[in-house]
């Protein structure tokens, strides 16, 4: 019997197919899930194909797609911790969800990419369905996690009350730089003259997460720091600062002297249409 799938009813199959309290059926005449303790004894298949078994899922695709969100998450201080959680022996879904709790904006970032894959696997039952009734499969928009997840932070211009985070923040990153063998030529010394231009980012709840910064080189705006705190960062906020930089400066040339090692980020200066103009190669000073 054939059913229509809205969303009403994909998010009752969703929340059922991880219900590990019983087995379940869909009633494709009601469009309703339904246990199958209720019946006495066997369902009454008089109808045809009137109860379908739900998609498969069980602790064993659980662990995979936790495993997929560790190997995928692009902060390397969280990923490295829902690893070793993935790794202990016994409670490996309470010490993934502990790692989770320390990190709200990446648990909120998991919870959308479960949701989204687990959405993925109904469509797909779905559509099997659709083949064996001669019908045309069905698709579903994307949904955009990185905007969901942007939702949860606020952008201000000015340092506010940063002033001490950003100071941290940055020798954070100039000690990384340092870690990686990379020469520290990035320091102005001076691009906190009164005409620069400061936007930083915050959580919903007040709490600092990065920042951009930038003065006056004329004829041009020069960017001389867009930093984001390690266990903020692979979900947006730096583009974001960009975009919001942009925003304010609109018009008005910038240049952006991008660090050795951070070349992923050329693709959002591509898309906010910058351009190389040059290479800046360094030979460190050689000391007997």
């Amino acid at each position: 019997m054939r059913f229509d799938l809205d969303k009403i009813l994909t998010d009752e199959i969703l929340f059922y197919m991880e219900n590990q309290d019983g087995e379940f059926l869909l009633d494709t005449k009601s469009a309703k899930v339904i246990k199958t303790d209720n019946f006495d004894g066997k369902p009454d298949f008089e109808e045809e194909d009137r109860y379908i078994a739900l998609p498969k899922w069980d602790t064993n695709n659980g662990f995979r797609l936790m495993e997929k969100f560790a190997v995928e998450l692009r902060n390397p201080v969280v990923r490295h911790e829902l690893s070793s959680a993935l790794n202990v022996k016994k409670g490996v879904f309470r010490s993934f969800k502990n790692v989770l709790e320390q990190y709200p904006e990446t648990g909120k970032m998991w919870y959308n990419f479960k949701k989204q894959k687990m959405k993925g696997k109904v469509l797909g039952w779905y559509n099997a369905l659709r083949e064996e009734w001669g019908l045309e499969p069905v698709g579903a928009e994307p949904e955009d996690i990185s905007s969901i997840i942007l939702e949860d932070f606020i952008f201000l211009e000015g340092e506010g009350n940063g002033g001490v985070e950003i100071s941290a923040l940055h020798k954070i990153c100039l000690d990384e730089l340092k870690e990686k063998g990379i020469s520290v030529i990035f320091e102005t010394g001076n691009d906190n003259l009164p005409d620069s231009v400061c936007i930083i980012a915050e959580t919903s709840g007040g709490e600092f997460c990065g920042y951009i910064r930038a003065v006056e080189n004329a004829p041009y705006l020069q960017i001389t720091r867009l930093e984001v705190k390690p266990e903020y960062r692979g979900m947006g906020i730096g583009k974001t600062l960009l975009s919001k930089l942009l925003e304010k400066t609109a018009g008005q040339g910038i240049i952006f002297d991008l660090p050795a090692g951070c070349e992923y980020f050329s693709r959002a200066l591509h898309l906010e249409n910058f351009k190389p103009v040059m290479q800046r190669f360094v030979k460190k000073e050689e000391k007997e």
